[in-house]
């Protein structure tokens, strides 16, 4: 799926992580992927992030979810703005909304965040760490876009929400159903609801912070080291000062830290590994009866389709020319020859068509029946499964 008239090119030389961008409706035929109704059922469920912000004057109520069914009956018909978590995890319609983005690397793609708002319900202005598209879907929004805030910018006191202080805005537009806002991190804006039924789809992508890959990585390597691995010193010399720290103690304490820290390999399958964890690790997606590599290669025999959960995150590393790390929902595989095509095929493409030759591979089919069972991969939902 692609978005009519949108350059690609154009828009990463000259708006990505530098300045906002409006694309009006460039959908070849746009409709809103989940109605108020269903998004307030997801709401609901305890497996489910959800927010439910109200403004009243000048103060600001946060409720997490789940959200009690009865709750919506006693919300007013003004200012108030239902928010859920990774709703492509589990609407497919709306996964889709992902597909004309890919331009942007898998690992970079956090989710889909969906909003529903009464006349006048919004969050607020405010700005985020990390780039966001805003796809409104249903109604109409207001936005007003700052410049970029400087760090350290002053917030309001709230225990949840990141407010401006001081917001000025310096363009302002109203979004219609199908159209586009790109918003880099960084830039102060403010999103309120125009009339009733107001749902807009922001996609968000992830940006780690340099103390975040730090202590991640760190608290890894921790895990790894032996506790006999210590600092010895088998050629010490009397020194003139015992109060000296010796450069040459300095030196050796400092390689003991530098040099497992720029193991730039194993930096790389770690970061595989961290980044494709699921974002929500405590749900199951496993389906109910495992598979087998011989019933896998039936399946695709008479159905060469596979899909990709929504949910999962698939990535790749290459390491030299003939072989490539594949990173899946925190798994590694390492895979050569058909399994390396087979692993750029399913992080290239939501659904992937396996030609024969994979199929024939005991290797890729082993692997395809891994990620089956795992819940990575699923079997085209118009032919029977492959249970076995």
């Amino acid at each position: 799926m692609r978005l009519q008239g949108f350059d690609i090119s154009g828009f990463l030389r000259d708006h990505w992580q530098r300045r906002p961008l409006l694309i009006r409706n460039p959908w070849t035929h746009w409709e809103n992927p989940i109605d108020p109704g269903e998004l307030a059922g997801l709401a609901c469920e305890p497996d489910v992030e959800s927010r439910l912000i109200t403004e009243t004057g000048d103060k600001w109520k946060v409720e997490h979810g789940p959200i009690d069914e009865r709750r919506f009956r006693r919300l007013g018909e003004r200012q108030w703005t239902l928010l859920v978590q990774a709703v492509d995890h589990h609407v497919p319609e709306v996964a889709s909304l992902i597909a004309p983005f890919r331009f942007i690397p898998n690992w970079r793609i956090d989710d889909v965040m969906v909003s529903c708002a009464a006349d006048g319900g919004g969050v607020g202005p405010h700005f985020d760490h990390y780039d966001v598209f805003l796809i409104q879907g249903l109604g109409k929004r207001r936005w007003r876009v700052g410049t970029s805030s400087e760090p350290g910018a002053a917030t309001l006191p709230h225990d949840d929400l990141r407010l401006l202080a001081d917001f000025e805005p310096g363009e302002e537009w109203v979004l219609e159903p199908g159209d586009i806002l790109y918003v880099p991190p960084g830039f102060g804006h403010e999103g309120v609801a125009v009339g009733d039924d107001c749902m807009t789809y922001s996609i968000g992508f992830r940006a780690p912070s340099r103390g975040e890959l730090i202590s991640h990585w760190s608290d890894h390597l921790i895990d790894q080291f032996a506790e006999d691995d210590r600092y010895t010193d088998p050629d010490l010399a009397a020194q003139e000062n015992p109060g000296e720290i010796p450069a040459h103690a300095i030196a050796t304490l400092h390689e003991m830290v530098t040099e497992k820290m720029l193991d730039r390999d194993a930096f790389a399958r770690w970061f595989g590994l961290h980044s494709s964890s699921p974002k929500y690790a405590e749900l199951d997606w496993r389906p109910e009866m495992p598979t087998t590599m011989t019933a896998m290669r039936l399946h695709l025999a008479a159905r060469p389709i596979l899909r990709r959960n929504p949910a999962s995150r698939f990535s790749f590393v290459r390491q030299g020319a003939e072989q490539v790390l594949l990173f899946v929902d925190g798994q590694c595989f390492e895979c050569a020859s058909e399994t390396r095509t087979f692993a750029e095929l399913v992080c290239a493409q939501d659904i992937v068509t396996v030609t024969p030759k994979l199929i024939d591979s005991d290797a890729v089919m082993d692997l395809a029946a891994t990620l089956y069972n795992q819940g990575s991969l699923g079997l085209d939902e118009q032919s029977e499964g492959a249970h076995a």
